[in-house]
């Protein structure tokens, strides 16, 4: 350490770790760049070149998040290699919705005291995000706050550029009754209802290591499985097939998010019981002796990313998304909305249990 950082040094922030830091992780974050990127880590900017050569009228699209509470869990569980993942793909997904190609994106990191372990294992999550979700991390801050967060504690946010042609944005205003919703499956609770998550946790003292009820995993593995990302089996789709609307469950769960893609005039009249529910929502449900609907408004419930298409090509849909993977299935359709229907999305719960 030079005698010119001592000063800051002792006042808590260690200019020698933020070093080291930034040599750890320059290979890994360098192995996402894609072609548009034209410059290194390290500069004031992220520079980016867009390639629009096969668009007419090209439209950028950008979205900002972070991961709520689910940090509190990580801390709790001491396990930080996989939030970085939930980080990127709250903001994919979101820009994916409207059809657009990721192209970058960028993380911010801020704790009290650094540790280099937990930001590297933080950073290698974001990384991992960036490559599943197919775009550049482009940049970052990385914000050491001496008395600003508890020992041990950090804040991650961050945000995502994609881009797409004006002629192909996918705003739901083409959906009509008769068009058919198909779920893709989520890994999990991804990231969203973890304050209510966290507290049910706490009243059953579940610990990280103890066996998660009806799974051969443990808790911490259960609670903290990433977010899914959805962007190439999402663009491999749109390529090929017209999609007229998509929604990324997220908070709010199905009775908020499904409305903001529908026209006025139609309803999505979802057929509960026709995709596969994962344990941890039936365990939640019995701690927090909830109710399905109550559950719908809270968690994804076991669909991550929602469809609507047209009936002559949902099954040329749910063939492509099986093929790549994905977990898929019909879960409704979109049908009139009748003058005593006061919200847009009606669940059937004869299949409830």
């Amino acid at each position: 350490m030079t005698d010119r950082a001592k000063a800051y040094t002792d006042a808590g922030v260690n200019i020698n770790a933020g070093n080291e830091f930034v040599s750890r992780i320059k290979s890994m974050v360098s192995s996402t760049f894609t072609g548009g990127v034209v410059t290194d880590i390290g500069g004031f900017g992220g520079l980016f070149k867009l390639d629009s050569s096969n668009m007419e009228e090209p439209v950028l699209v950008a979205s900002t998040d972070g991961v709520g509470t689910k940090l509190n869990l990580a801390f709790q569980y001491n396990r930080h290699d996989t939030i970085g993942i939930d980080l990127v793909a709250m903001s994919v997904n979101d820009i994916l919705v409207q059809g657009a190609k990721p192209l970058f994106f960028l993380d911010y990191f801020a704790t009290g005291k650094l540790d280099v372990d937990t930001a590297e294992n933080v950073l290698s999550g974001v990384v991992d995000g960036c490559k599943q979700g197919q775009c550049a991390l482009l940049g970052g801050e990385t914000a050491e706050m001496p008395d600003f967060y508890k020992p041990g504690e950090y804040d991650l946010s961050g945000f995502c550029v994609g881009v797409v042609d004006n002629a192909n944005i996918v705003d739901g205003s083409s959906i009509r009754p008769g068009d058919k919703i198909i779920g893709l499956a989520s890994s999990g609770v991804h990231s969203n209802g973890y304050s209510l998550v966290r507290k049910l946790v706490n009243k059953a003292g579940l610990k990280g290591d103890d066996p998660f009820p009806g799974t051969d995993r443990t808790a911490a593995e259960v609670l903290l499985e990433p977010t899914r990302i959805y962007v190439e089996t999402v663009r491999n789709i749109i390529r090929d097939i017209d999609v007229k609307g998509m929604c990324h469950v997220t908070g709010g769960g199905f009775y908020d998010n499904i409305p903001r893609i529908l026209p006025r005039g139609v309803v999505a009249d979802i057929n509960f019981g026709s995709w596969d529910i994962l344990p941890v929502f039936f365990w939640l449900k019995e701690q927090g002796e909830l109710s399905w609907p109550e559950m719908l408004q809270i968690f994804n419930c076991g669909i991550g990313y929602i469809l609507i298409v047209s009936e002559d090509v949902a099954e040329d849909v749910m063939n492509r998304a099986q093929g790549m993977g994905e977990k898929a299935w019909m879960i409704g359709e979109i049908k009139n909305q009748k003058e005593l229907d006061k919200e847009q999305v009606i669940v059937d719960f004869a299949q409830a249990r």
